[in-house]
């Protein structure tokens, strides 16, 4: 009889699980299951009784975030469950920097973006920030990989200063699991603009200063796994293993594991990714020096790089067991971990600099020829660009300017033509180069050295300057003459007064480069049609032949740490 008692428990367990799984399947529509592997933490014939979204939301409204962290920490949720469809948006939502977006917003900026709201049936391209060896889908279906897609572009749209994340892909496609898109979307503006707490890092520098700070932290609180590693490595640098830390959680974990992370993660922050990835690190040194485990030291010694990630996918403790291993490492507080964050970044700040000044100097030496990488992202991005063309326009630009690499803030060709989509993604950048090709195939532009949004400016009196701009400004012509008009100021040749001074112009129905008696580049609200004449700012010739022109691709671009 307890044997058949047993068996009946059993088989009640796993229907129950089947139910769940049926549940996970309604509000996971762009998701696979059937590759999913449902477990749970609690032990067989024991009934847990877990904390409702209701009970963690009455905290969130109390503002009891340590009480929170514990909740989640301690409630071992089974991955199908389904309160993070709730949970995870509010613990998102509560990191959000400014106005909460409307309803719609996001819809409005897919229009704006892709021109539709329906999902295309090519492949979108990803902004240059996404990391492609590193896009993990996590058993989405096709359509759900094309819904993480969109989501990924229309961040990169709406926030152009993202120049490199490798980590806002597969966190995107992970949030997908349990919500819409639009949901998503907006969990994902919450955790880029938060402000208190570092979730995801937006530059190649911060990439770098996360792996530093890890490996620095390990030294110090994973003390043994570290020197064994370095044991068994003797002449290679460990920095090389430490590098890929983040992708021991985002590509090594097993699915279940990784969601238990996450619980923990849209509430506390990367701080979690680096308690989780020194647990690993204990973990794994338990493993090894085990006589009865599969992996031992000449098993490691043969493929260092990838002993950790390989571990993971195979990790032999529960979700519940290596997230108590990562919370229950001592002294290691969150502001020891932003000091040496902090010192991290500054140590990698200054040799920047120094590498900067040192790359001065050698941009002067070699003719302010662009960077080959800088080639290289012109090639990929340009609809107008030759590389005979760059190599002219980079003899032309400001010596400190040509130290930078170019990114692609604005293409008619990508975002459509709209001079509300131009100043959503542009207005910000200091300096912009804008270039246009016209039907007739000219090719001219303007390296605008001012913000666009100093439009809005006001002045003492409260009214808006019509004119803004430096000297710094000046016009130029590519195609079919090739020639730089400089600002006339440089020369001295101030005799028309003011009007050698009406750098840049702009409002809701236009944009304008240069005035005085006629004006150098006008172009209209729909970016569609524009004119050129010889003015006094610049004293140039009409940009094109006939003076009135019908665009076929503007493109703007920015410079990446200026």
């Amino acid at each position: 009889m307890p044997a058949n008692g047993d068996a009946a428990a059993k088989a009640d367990k796993l229907s129950g699980i089947e139910e769940e799984a049926d549940m996970y399947d309604a509000f996971a529509p762009h998701v696979d299951t059937s590759q999913i592997t449902i477990i749970t933490d609690s032990p067989a014939g024991k009934k847990v009784a877990l904390k409702t979204f209701s009970d963690v939301q009455q905290l969130l409204q109390q503002g009891k975030k340590r009480e929170v962290k514990t909740a989640i920490r301690e409630n071992a949720w089974p991955i199908n469950s389904p309160i993070r469809s709730q949970l995870w948006p509010a613990l998102c939502s509560q990191h959000q920097n400014g106005k909460s977006m409307l309803d719609g917003f996001y819809w409005d900026m897919v229009n704006q973006v892709f021109g539709t709201t329906e999902l295309p049936d090519k492949p979108i391209m990803l902004p240059p920030f996404v990391d492609s060896t590193h896009c993990l889908p996590y058993h989405l279906t096709r359509k759900g990989r094309a819904v993480a897609d969109r989501v990924v572009s229309v961040l990169g749209y709406a926030c152009p200063d993202i120049t490199y994340s490798p980590s806002l892909y597969p966190i995107t496609s992970l949030l997908l699991h349990f919500m819409s898109e639009e949901e998503c979307y907006h969990c994902m503006a919450s955790l880029v603009a938060a402000k208190e707490k570092v979730f995801i890092t937006q530059t190649k520098l911060l990439h770098e200063v996360t792996w530093k700070t890890v490996m620095q932290i390990a030294k110090k609180h994973a003390k043994s796994a570290v020197m064994h590693l370095q044991r068994l490595c003797p002449g290679q640098k460990i920095e090389r293993i430490f590098m890929d830390w983040c992708w021991w959680i985002l590509g090594g974990l097993p699915f279940p594991h990784l969601v238990r992370v996450m619980d923990c993660y849209f509430h506390e922050g990367i701080k979690v990714f680096y308690r989780v990835s020194l647990a690993i690190l204990i973990i794994f040194q338990k493993n090894i020096t085990s006589s009865n485990s599969e992996w031992n030291s000449e098993t490691v010694k043969n493929d260092i790089d990838n002993a950790i990630p390989k571990f993971c996918k195979t990790i032999s403790v529960s979700p519940t067991k290596l997230l108590r291993t990562a919370f229950n490492i001592r002294a290691l507080s969150s502001t020891y971990i932003s000091r040496v964050f902090l010192k991290t970044e500054m140590v990698l700040k200054s040799r920047s600099v120094l590498s900067g000044s040192k790359q001065l100097v050698r941009s002067r030496s070699s003719d302010n020829l662009p960077t080959s990488q800088s080639q290289v992202n012109i090639q990929m991005m340009s609809h107008t660009l030759t590389i005979r063309e760059l190599f002219t326009l980079w003899s032309w630009l400001p010596v400190r300017i040509t130290m930078y690499q170019p990114v692609l803030l604005y293409t008619t060709e990508e975002h459509g033509c709209s001079l509300t989509t131009f100043y959503v993604r542009v207005e910000q950048h200091e300096p912009t180069l804008l270039m246009i090709k016209t039907c007739n195939n000219e090719v001219f532009g303007a390296y605008c050295s001012s913000r666009w949004f100093e439009r809005n400016v006001k002045d003492d009196k409260g009214q808006r300057q019509a004119y803004f701009g430096t000297g710094e400004t000046f016009l130029f012509s590519l195609y079919p003459e090739r020639a730089k008009y400089p600002w006339v100021g440089i020369e001295g040749d101030t005799k028309h007064g003011h009007g050698s001074e009406l750098f840049m112009a702009a409002d809701a129905k236009m944009i304008t480069i240069g005035g005085g008696e006629g004006q150098a580049i006008w172009m209209d609200e729909n970016i569609r049609y524009g004119k050129t004449d010889k003015c006094q700012t610049f004293n140039n010739p009409p940009l094109c032949p006939s003076g009135d022109f019908e665009i076929r691709v503007l493109e703007v671009y920015g410079f990446v740490g200026v």
